[in-house]
């Protein structure tokens, strides 16, 4: 449930992209959305077919790239992926410290829009 404040703010922003370029149909609005976000991809694009009736962007679809999480050590600034998926790569392959901050993987962000 909680994909649906996030689409409505998608869509704002499409919608008001869509009018200030002229644009006649949205057809596709691209996303990045980190492993980390627990957004469902087939919750989003329910809820923005809903939200989407009788716009621009009716009809279009969303197309989500997932980003990977990546880290980087705070004891060496070496940068590398996170599996959470098997939980392997928690140390830093340099220097072996489990210390790190997050670089990307986390939230959702909108790349591009599709229209005509």
């Amino acid at each position: 449930m909680h994909e649906l404040p996030v689409i409505e703010k998608i869509l704002r922003i499409v919608l008001l992209r869509a009018r200030d370029s002229g644009v006649e149909e949205v057809r596709a609005i691209h996303l990045k959305i980190g492993e980390l976000s627990d957004l469902e991809e087939e919750w989003m694009q329910r809820y923005f077919d809903y939200c989407s009736r009788g716009t621009l962007a009716e009809g279009s679809r969303l197309v989500i790239e997932k980003v990977p999480v990546r880290v980087r050590c705070r004891e060496c600034g070496h940068e590398f992926p996170l599996d959470l998926a098997t939980g392997e790569n928690r140390f830093c392959p340099k220097c072996n410290s489990p210390k790190y901050t997050l670089v990307s993987g986390q939230g959702y962000f909108l790349e591009s829009i599709e229209a005509i």
